[in-house]
């Protein structure tokens, strides 16, 4: 008896993720979800420079001012609630002196430019159409930053714009870096805020966006679709009924691994969750013996592993 319908997935057979990949996340939540797993098997990545960003609209700005080298200034900055912000990059990167957000800002955009010029995979988590739009300049903000909201208006933006605002983020990658595979996918959180019916057509105008940009070097991965079908049960969210829960993530994780990770890498990625798990072991006895052992021989797998690949650290 089947009782599960699932996603039919298929192996890429170019530019598979290894231990020489080097990848640049951006996107909702849900990409962090991902790159926590990167960062446990001790894969090359860069996640959300600027914090988490919802729409197309502040990835392709985040990408745009960095290829081209643009640089903030202080008329990009505001003061509120006794903090610094910028309209363009999330709240965590807020800061209550000024200097300090400029520096940083610039500074990452610097640094994004090198990472997108280096990056084998670019993956891009989309989670949202609906965006708010700045009443004094009308330009289209990736974070609110707790304003009032009387400050913006609330739009959603059209298949058309969408697949524009893609069109834009695929062109300035190419300009610097044809060969990255480009991963485009649509987060399976589900934006109640916006109402039940308006986050299925937030999510149905990201779809189709995709679809009309995607080619031979960018991809589409169902996450979203693997969290609507194969997970179609609330075991599966966390409490909040909107976000997936860890057991989701790691379903999810396993299919992206299906997909995309080279099987040649799974044995090595075997041997850095050995080598983790071995490190978040707590000893009854740290003193013993046995535990003592079992540190050097967790130290020794540590070595052998980095003469493989020097940038794994522990």
């Amino acid at each position: 008896m089947n009782l599960q319908t699932k996603i039919p997935l298929e192996k890429q057979s170019n530019n598979l993720i290894d231990y020489n990949s080097n990848m640049l996340l951006l996107g909702s939540c849900f990409v962090e979800n991902i790159g926590e797993k990167l960062d446990y098997f001790k894969i090359q990545n860069t996640q959300n420079p600027f914090g988490v960003l919802f729409h197309p609209k502040a990835i392709e700005t985040l990408i745009e001012k960095a290829i081209k080298r643009e640089r903030y200034s202080e008329d990009d900055l505001f003061f509120y609630n006794e903090q610094w912000h910028c309209f363009d990059a999330h709240s965590k990167l807020s800061h209550a002196s000024k200097d300090n957000l400029l520096n940083g800002l610039n500074f990452i955009l610097e640094a994004t430019d090198k990472q997108i010029q280096k990056s084998s995979h670019i993956v891009i988590t989309l989670g949202t159409s609906w965006v708010y739009r700045n009443s004094e300049n009308n330009n289209i903000v990736a974070n609110c930053h707790k304003v009032p909201q009387k400050q913006f208006k609330k739009e959603l933006l059209s298949v058309d714009e969408l697949s524009e605002s893609l069109k834009n983020i695929l062109s300035l990658i190419r300009s610097v870096n044809y060969n990255a595979s480009v991963i485009f996918t649509v987060s399976p959180i589900r934006h109640l805020k916006d109402g039940f019916v308006e986050n299925t057509q937030s999510k149905a105008h990201l779809v189709t966006a995709i679809h009309r940009v995607v080619n031979n070097r960018s991809f589409y991965f169902p996450s979203y679709e693997i969290m609507m079908d194969e997970l179609r049960d609330y075991r599966f969210y966390s409490e909040d009924m909107i976000h997936p829960n860890q057991t989701a993530i790691n379903y999810i994780w396993e299919k992206v691994k299906d997909v995309w990770v080279s099987t040649d890498t799974l044995q090595t990625m075997e041997d850095v969750d050995a080598i983790q798990k071995g490190l978040q072991h707590k000893a009854f006895n740290p003193q013993s013996e046995a535990h003592q052992k079992f540190l050097l021989n967790i130290k020794e797998k540590q070595i052998q592993l980095q003469k493989r690949h020097q940038h794994i650290m522990f």
